[in-house]
C-alpha cells in the first residue's frame, strides 16, 4: 500500500455518438482550426475578461503528469504593465536579432518580415503569460516549506498551451504565440515566485482592420502522419 493518500475513484461520464456525429464534429472542428493564424496586427478593441476566463479554465482542463498542473497563467490588461513587458521584450529581441540569432535562423525567418519591434504587446488588449512550475512549494504544518517536485512539466504545460490556443480561436479570438528569448524578464516585472519559469507569451485579442498574415500552406497529412494498420 503506498503511503500517500489514495484518489478515490468515480464512473466515467463518457458521451458515446455515432460515427456520423463523431465525422460531423471532426470535420467541424477541423474547419474551424484551418482559419487559425498567428496574428501580428492587433486590434486595441476591448475583449471582455469573461472570455478570457472561459479560456483559462479550459486550459487548466488539460491533462498532465500525476494531476500535479504543473502551470500558473497571468492574464494582463493593464496598460503600463504591457508597456513594460513590449519595452523589456524589445530590449531582448533587438540584441537577439542584431546580435544572438545565427544567420542560419535570420534567414528562416526573413520570410516572415518579422524584426525586433514588437508593438503588438501594447496594442493587443490582453497578454497571457503561461509559466511552468517546475516544482510545488508547500507548508508541511510547522510553518516550514517543503518543495513537492513536478514530473512531465514540459509536455504538461504544453499540452495546456494547446488547449489554450484551439479555444481562443474557437471564441474568435486571434493569437500569437511569442516566446522572446530569454524570458525571464517576464518573472521580474509580475513578481512571479522562483518555482516558475516562463513558457509562453501570449497576446490575444482581435485582429486589426486589414490585418494581414504570410500566404502559407501546411504539410499535407501523408508527409506527418503513418497508420500501421487499421
Amino acid at each position: 500500500m503506498s503511503k500517500h493518500n489514495r484518489y478515490s475513484f468515480v464512473p466515467l461520464e463518457f458521451e458515446r455518438m455515432s460515427l456520423e456525429e463523431q465525422l460531423s464534429r471532426g470535420r467541424e472542428f477541423e474547419l474551424r482550426m484551418r482559419g487559425r493564424r498567428s496574428v501580428r496586427q492587433f486590434s486595441p478593441q476591448t475583449v471582455p475578461r469573461e472570455l478570457i476566463e472561459i479560456a483559462l479554465r479550459v486550459a487548466s482542463l488539460a491533462p498532465s503528469g500525476a494531476n500535479q498542473q504543473p502551470w500558473r497563467f497571468v492574464a494582463i490588461s493593464d496598460a503600463d504593465v504591457k508597456r513594460r513587458i513590449r519595452v523589456a521584450a524589445e530590449a531582448e529581441e533587438k540584441e537577439n536579432y542584431e546580435r544572438r540569432f545565427p544567420q542560419e535562423w535570420l534567414d528562416a525567418l526573413a520570410p516572415l518580415e518579422t524584426d525586433w519591434h514588437k508593438e503588438f504587446l501594447e496594442i493587443a488588449p490582453w497578454l497571457i503569460v503561461i509559466f511552468r512550475q517546475d516544482y510545488g512549494v508547500a507548508s508541511d504544518g510547522d510553518g516550514n516549506e517543503q518543495k513537492t517536485k513536478h514530473y512531465y512539466v514540459q509536455e504538461s504545460v504544453g499540452i495546456a498551451c494547446g488547449f489554450l490556443i484551439a479555444v481562443l480561436h474557437w471564441m474568435g479570438l486571434a493569437t500569437l504565440t511569442h516566446t522572446p528569448s530569454p524570458m525571464g524578464f517576464l518573472r521580474e516585472i509580475l513578481g512571479r515566485l522562483p518555482s516558475e519559469k516562463p513558457f509562453l507569451l501570449l497576446p490575444v485579442g482581435f485582429p486589426a482592420e486589414g490585418a494581414e498574415v504570410p500566404d502559407i500552406t501546411k504539410r499535407p497529412l501523408q508527409e506527418t502522419a503513418d497508420f500501421l494498420g487499421g
